[in-house]
């Protein structure tokens, strides 16, 4: 497996490519890619800064030079403190995805365990995510536990 890094601006094309395949492999009702072109600028903008909030940690496909087989990004948010993080300090995890030709190979994990490593940096207290049914398991032997915590959503 190729070392896991902190992805780069020149990266940005292949971490919206490999966001997609995440979007497509949890069933997305929209398969269009024509957000791409609007969200480039933004997604080189965050991956060249290096000591803002979000973070993005992928694996160079083996086999396709300029390709990136595996991403996981994620972000650092405040909410007022609790017990077990006063500080408010939450890394969340979003954008798990490895081409279909490189699963099981062990990338996704890597790029996990680097990223729980960049929040612990940060001064997480916590780190949460949304899994699909596939990934549970991943992320469960990482320490993730399900919470009953609800999930709703307003879009604009």
């Amino acid at each position: 497996m190729s070392p896991v890094r902190r992805a780069v601006a020149e990266d940005a094309e292949e971490v919206l490519r490999l966001r997609q395949v995440m979007i497509d492999a949890m069933g997305g009702a929209d398969t269009s890619t024509d957000w791409q072109t609007e969200s480039l600028p933004t997604i080189r903008a965050r991956l060249a800064d290096a000591d803002g909030d979000f973070a993005a940690f992928v694996v160079d496909h083996p086999e396709r030079p300029g390709a990136l087989a595996a991403l996981v990004a994620g972000t650092i948010e405040y909410r007022i403190g609790r017990t077990r993080n006063p500080h408010g300090t939450i890394g969340y995890v979003f954008s798990v995805a490895t081409d279909p030709d490189q699963r099981r190979r062990g990338h996704a994990r890597a790029c996990m365990e680097v990223l729980l490593d960049w929040f612990r940096e940060k001064g997480a207290g916590q780190v949460d995510l949304t899994a699909s049914a596939e990934a549970r398991p991943l992320y469960a032997s990482l320490g993730f536990q399900r919470t009953p915590d609800p999930l709703m959503r307003l879009r604009f």
